[in-house]
C-alpha cells in the first residue's frame, strides 16, 4: 500500500476512534469505583489515539491531507505539527501511568484530549464548506469524544 493511500489514515483515525471509545467507556465505569482509578482509561483514551493521530497527522501526513481533502501536494509542516501535539498528550497519559503519577495526571492527559478533540470540532464545524473535510457525523463524534474525554477527566482530577 503507497504510504499517501487515504486508506492508511482512514484506518488509523478509526482505530483510534474504537480504542479511545473504549478508554472512554472503561473511564466511566472506573471513575467511581473505591479508590477511583483512570489507569486504563488514561492508556486506552489518551495514550494509544495520541500515538496513533500522530502517526496519521505527521508520519503518514499526505495520506491523512489526501482523506480530509486537504492535500496541497506537499509535505506540510502545521499539519505535522498538530501530529506532534497529539504524541505529546499520549507520551503523557503513558508516562502517567508508567510511573504511578496518580489518578490527577491521567484526569488531566484525557482532559487535554478532550479540550482539542472539541475545540477541533468546533474549528471544523465553522470552517469554510469547501475546506471543511469532514462530514457532519463525523464533527458530531469528534464533538462527543471530546466532550466526554474532558468531563471524564475533570471526574478524575476532582475524584
Amino acid at each position: 500500500m503507497n504510504r499517501e493511500d487515504p486508506r492508511i489514515s482512514q484506518y488509523l483515525m478509526l482505530a483510534s476512534y474504537e480504542i479511545g471509545g473504549d478508554g472512554i467507556v472503561i473511564g466511566y465505569t472506573t471513575v467511581y469505583d473505591d479508590p477511583p482509578s483512570l489507569t486504563l482509561a488514561a492508556l486506552l483514551g489518551a495514550g494509544i489515539p495520541g500515538v496513533l493521530s500522530w502517526l496519521r497527522h505527521s508520519v503518514f501526513h499526505r495520506s491523512d491531507a489526501k482523506r480530509m481533502g486537504w492535500d496541497l501536494g506537499v509535505r506540510n509542516g502545521f499539519q505535522i505539527e498538530t501530529g506532534v501535539a497529539n504524541l505529546a498528550w499520549g507520551v503523557m497519559a503513558i508516562l502517567a501511568v508508567g510511573f504511578d503519577w496518580g489518578i490527577v495526571a491521567e484526569g488531566a492527559s484525557l482532559l487535554v484530549f478532550g479540550l482539542y478533540l472539541a475545540g477541533c470540532s468546533v474549528m471544523v464545524a465553522f470552517s469554510p464548506k469547501g475546506e471543511r473535510g469532514h462530514r457532519t457525523g463525523a464533527i458530531i463524534g469528534m464533538a462527543a469524544a471530546g466532550i466526554f474525554l474532558a468531563n471524564l477527566g475533570i471526574q478524575g482530577i476532582t475524584a
